[in-house]
């Protein structure tokens, strides 16, 4: 009897803050929430501008974007310590997204890949996203650090590009036309940026270095009046406010030309947000909600656009800060959505002195570490199936797009799997007084000449679907002569589908027109029902518990 109970709808989508609240949040939670929330802040701050920048924006969107969607994310989502807000694995899409649609593109897509994230959330497809193989996320999210890396480049080098084109290969073409344009000075402060946040990480890991490496930057740059662009010099400053909330035109044509780009929204998105809840699981032993989670980051995307910001995800690396800065439960997120605000409201001026060559030192960092290097490798040689999923899915990631990226690998993955499967999956026959002893590797392939004309007993073993259908119909077929009875044994079978009763049925038929009694036995509850639904029923088939009730009873009709 199975003790597994249908979740309520109350368990499955009552938020994590709720949760805590319940059980009891004192005076020293809230010091672990706020010292975390302001951790996680100071690794946002930067971050946050410096993807909004390399998405073909406004600095300003990006801390929108953290404000707005880290605000909903902490206040709905079903993980205790998710931070969302813009994500660099989303530098490609909207790049795309704006060269081809502009702003009000990008809202709309946005606005459409949240309400399908809500509808996914409540229909329960939260669960699914765990079949997305390995293989696949390691290609994309590679794919996806080098196209932020040579997104920094014109930054990194000060080169004079009047515009840059999003897909790869014409921006580096476009790229290679202004090499001569690279300026000293912006080289040296992108090096020593990348080498203050390497050498922090490395001697001082508990330090910001993300927003050291940006302070010292933009200090040397004032002191000095170094000839590098800042934020101030390309878009003018930031705003000290979030603006009001506002929707764009929205008509037929419009959602049908964003309806590829929510497609890609959604997908990353909700990888991206499960994966990171997942990852803060790991570290906690908490378990999270993951349809409470697609319900939340939906409501964030719709926020963040509402407010003016980015598509939102939840963040790996700043969930994983957050819980290292001892967060305690989703209040450490609301703070680090208050600080961002804060920071907007208070020193948004001081924004304006920071160099872009600083910030493209800070995404030229989070793409070596996005790239997930040692994975790559281990599964280029782990198999021959593996390194063509993860090639495919990071070559058309680099080269077409995510959508197809992810699409294409998962597809292929399922093939692989398939076929892996398929071969797994084996005929074997016994004959004579051999049968009631023979188990496990002793069971042998089936062999013609070991059959005693009587009674044929045939074992199959493993998944039994479409994939194996031919190799066991092939096998089957070679018995050639019509016994008295023929007993198929099930008892290593876990699954059956349809195409495969559907071959037995008609096998079966062929044995019953020659007057052979035919019987199944050992067939587990599933793998009964999808022979009954096929048509395989009694009294032409005889269902029985194991091989000897069989055998006894083609002897007891056969006198």
């Amino acid at each position: 009897m199975s003790l597994a109970r249908t979740p309520t709808f109350s368990e499955l989508y009552t938020p994590k803050l709720v949760t805590v609240w319940r059980e009891g949040y004192g005076a020293e939670s809230l010091r672990a929430d706020l010292m975390a929330g302001l951790t996680v802040a100071v690794v946002a701050l930067p971050l946050s501008m410096a993807i909004a920048i390399a998405s073909g924006l406004g600095p300003e969107r990006g801390l929108f974007t953290g404000v707005a969607a880290g605000l909903v994310v902490s206040l709905l989502g079903g993980s205790r310590f998710q931070i969302g807000g813009p994500a660099g694995a989303f530098i490609v899409i909207v790049a795309g997204i704006v060269e081809r649609h502009g702003y009000q593109g990008l809202v709309l897509a946005t606005l459409m890949a949240g309400a399908a994230m809500i509808a996914a959330g409540f229909l329960r497809l939260g669960t699914y996203i765990k079949y997305i193989p390995f293989p696949v996320t390691v290609g994309f999210t590679a794919g996806i650090a080098v196209i932020i890396f040579t997104s920094q480049i014109h930054d990194l080098l000060g080169l004079d590009l009047a515009k840059e084109p999003a897909a790869l290969w014409p921006k580096l073409v476009a790229i290679s036309g202004v090499l001569a344009t690279i300026k000293p000075a912006t080289v040296l402060l992108s090096a020593l940026s990348v080498a203050i946040i390497v050498a922090l990480r490395h001697y001082r890991p508990l330090w910001p270095g993300l927003l050291i490496a940006v302070t010292v930057a933009g200090v040397l740059s004032w002191l000095l009046k170094l000839p590098v662009e800042t934020i101030g010099t390309r878009f003018g400053g930031l705003p000290n406010t979030l603006p009001a909330p506002s929707l764009p035109a929205i008509s037929l044509s419009g959602l049908q030309a964003a309806l590829p780009d929510a497609v890609s929204i959604l997908l990353l998105g909700s990888i991206e947000s499960l994966l990171s809840a997942v990852v803060a699981d790991s570290m906690t032993g908490r378990r999270h909600r993951s349809n409470c989670e697609l319900v939340a980051q939906g409501a964030g995307n719709i926020a963040s656009v509402l407010f003016g910001g980015l598509p939102s995800t939840g963040l790996i690396a700043r969930t994983a800060t957050n819980i290292r800065a001892g967060a305690r439960s989703p209040v450490a997120g609301l703070f680090n959505a208050a600080v961002m605000l804060a920071f907007m409201l208070i020193a948004a001026p001081l924004a304006s002195y920071v160099p872009l060559a600083a910030l493209g030192a800070v995404l030229a960092v989070v793409a070596w570490n996005m790239a997930e290097r040692h994975e790559f490798a281990g599964l280029l040689t782990t198999s021959r199936g593996d390194a063509a999923v993860l090639l495919a899915t990071f070559l058309l990631t680099i080269f077409v797009d995510l959508t197809t990226a992810i699409s294409v690998g998962v597809v292929l993955a399922a093939f692989l799997f398939l076929h892996n499967m398929a071969e797994t999956v084996s005929v074997s026959g016994l004959s004579g007084e051999d049968q009631a002893d023979a188990a496990g590797p002793d069971r042998g392939r089936y062999d013609p000449a070991t059959r005693d004309g009587d009674v044929i007993v045939v074992r199959i073993s493993g998944a039994f679907f479409f994939g194996a259908t031919a190799e066991v119909g092939a096998a089957l077929d070679r018995i050639g002569q019509h016994p008295r009875a023929f007993v198929l044994d099930f008892s290593d079978v876990p699954v059956a589908d349809t195409s495969a009763a559907k071959m037995l049925g008609s096998f079966a038929g062929r044995l019953r027109k020659s007057g052979t009694r035919v019987y199944f036995c050992g067939a587990n509850l599933a793998v009964r029902r999808a022979l009954l639904n096929a048509g395989l029923r009694e009294p032409a088939i005889h269902y029985v518990s194991d091989v000897d009730s069989a055998r006894a009873d083609a002897h007891a009709a056969a006198h």
